[in-house]
């Protein structure tokens, strides 16, 4: 049998036992309702343990037993302190009968001399089938994550993902905690500290070549369930990348330079892991004396000091990995100032034209001609003018020379890199005859332009503002330059110190300074000459200012 402990004595009072199973609660605050007492029916027998208790605590007013018999209650509790108030008694109910499950934990420690042990008696919850620590119920913990599915594998990392379990546990979902374990191993390891709420985890830094396999379990308060498991494990290889070139666009096209200068190409490339990378010139492995190569992660550098024209040609760049590859030509042109003319002679001369013709230079410069120049140069002078420029073919006709004067000409050829250096001269010169030429003079008619003035553009009628000044404006064409004068009210109007006239070719201007509604009237120009004469008029209307 399990040995009992005293019902717990009074706080307030050492000697005294409570009666009703309360003290008096104090006066001035409220209390909460009393939870009504159950009544539970008995229950069938079980092994028990006995276990060392402590003594029944004494009360810490009075050093004598608990239930002190000088220090008697009233109705079965202590007084409340005054000014609190008074919870109100909730009757007895009579529960139907109900299982008992406890789960007891027992902890025995002795105490100090003359005091006995110390025993503590701590409920952890429902557990009826065993009366000390079991396993949880399998009903209580979640069922298997449904469909572990690996969704991306990298070559540091790979990504998981499962559906949550058809059964939760009563009591909920904490998370979920995925393992690791090595292959080869027996330990499995958490990826994580703790469970996660997520469906989906990556785990990282993870290094090529691993194998291992994953788990994943849905826990709960009452422990972790059965774990989901992969069938097969899980290889981080490294991702091989197929090698590509990446060619610059100002060396997709040839790539000219002039002898002399430097050359300094820089290719970049793409590829996992580290590609093999080679050149060829021309199918031929390069001349490491003139050529150098530096190769890195992620570019090639081709580099010649002094590019001469042999370095020209078709340079190769292959990037190898394992058994795939990629190639890019790149087409260097080295080049040149081409040479001058072979030879160049004056065909035939005749007026003032002169007809030449040469031979195309043997050494062009590694590169196609541009043209031509074609210059001459007088006797008198001996100053070289341009005739040509870029000019293609061999044979020329120099025109529009002077007559009486002698010429020579010479011939540069033209390309990328500029004119030739020297250029093809002339041997001899060119000699531009006089030819006696008989001028017959036409009798010459002298033609009358005499004509009447006529006005090609009138005046206009007008209308002004008093205190602006106005003008009035007509075209006359005469000849000989007729006689212009101006007349208000068919009165002349020359010399009025009011109006001021002035002429353009054959534009004739009155202009009336600051008029007023006195100077309104029909205003006429009149042109006069020894041919005629001709008239026109026009009224200006002058407004007086608005006065409020």
């Amino acid at each position: 049998m399990v040995r009992r402990s005293p019902p717990p004595r009074c706080p307030r009072c050492p000697r005294s036992p409570r009666e009703k199973g309360q003290h008096r609660r104090p006066q001035g605050r409220s209390s909460l309702p009393q939870q009504p007492l159950r009544l539970l029916p008995p229950q069938p027998r079980r092994p028990l343990t006995v276990v060392r208790r402590s003594p029944p605590q004494r009360c810490p007013r009075s050093p004598w037993s608990p239930r002190c018999p000088q220090n008697p209650q009233e109705k079965g509790q202590h007084r409340r302190p005054r000014g609190r108030s008074r919870l109100p008694r909730q009757p007895l109910r009579h529960l139907p009968p109900k299982p008992l499950h406890l789960h007891l934990e027992v902890k025995v420690t002795r105490g100090g001399a003359g005091r006995g042990g110390a025993g503590r008696v701590e409920d952890g919850g429902t557990l009826g089938h065993t009366p000390f620590l079991s396993p949880p119920s399998p009903i209580d913990v979640p069922s298997v994550p449904l469909q572990l599915t690996i969704e991306d594998v990298s070559d540091c990392s790979v990504t998981v993902s499962w559906e949550p379990p058809e059964r939760l546990g009563s009591q909920g979902l904490q998370g979920y905690l995925l393992e690791l374990r090595k292959e080869g191993a027996s330990e499995w390891v958490p990826v994580n500290a703790g469970p996660m709420m997520v469906t989906q985890q990556t785990v990282r830094k993870l290094a090529p070549g691993d194998k291992f396999f994953l788990r994943v379990a849905a826990v709960s308060p009452a422990g972790a369930g059965p774990p989901a498991t992969l069938d097969q494990p899980i290889h981080i290889r490294e991702i091989i990348e197929a090698p590509k070139i990446r060619v610059p666009r100002h060396l997709r096209q040839t790539y000219i330079r002039q002898v002399g200068e430097m050359v300094n190409l820089q290719i970049p490339f793409q590829g996992n892991p580290k590609p093999q990378v080679s050149w060829t010139h021309n199918g031929q492995a390069l001349d490491s004396k003139r050529v150098s190569v530096r190769t890195g992660d992620q570019d090639s550098i081709l580099f010649i000091r002094s590019a001469q024209r042999s370095d020209s040609g078709c340079y190769e760049l292959t990037v190898r990995l394992e058994n795939l590859e990629a190639r890019a030509a790149i087409n260097i042109l080295v080049i040149e100032k081409p040479n001058p003319p072979s030879s160049i002679r004056v065909v035939d001369v005749w007026g003032c034209n002169v007809a030449l013709e040469w031979t195309p230079p043997q050494d062009t410069g590694n590169t196609e001609l541009l043209g031509y120049t074609v210059q001459k140069a007088d006797k008198k002078t001996e100053q070289w003018f341009t005739v040509l420029e870029r000019y293609h073919p061999t044979t020329c006709t120099i025109s529009d020379l002077i007559v009486g004067n002698s010429y020579s000409f010479r011939v540069f050829s033209e390309n990328l890199c500029g004119l030739s250096d020297s250029p093809a001269i002339t041997k001899e010169l060119a000699h531009i005859r006089k030819i006696d030429i008989v001028a017959k003079l036409k009798g010459f008619v002298e033609r009358d332009f005499s004509e009447a003035p006529s006005f090609t553009q009138p005046l206009a009628d007008h209308t002004t503002t008093s205190g602006y000044s106005t003008q009035l404006s007509c075209s006359v064409r005469a000849s000989p330059k007729p006689k212009i004068i101006w007349m208000k009210n068919n009165m002349n109007i020359q010399g009025d110190p009011k109006y001021r006239t002035f002429s353009e070719q054959g534009v004739y201007t009155l202009e009336i300074r600051k008029p007023s509604p006195f100077d309104s009237g029909v205003y006429t120009c009149k042109a006069v000459n020894m041919l005629g004469e001709a008239s026109v008029d026009c009224r200006l209307e002058v407004k007086a200012l608005a006065t409020h």
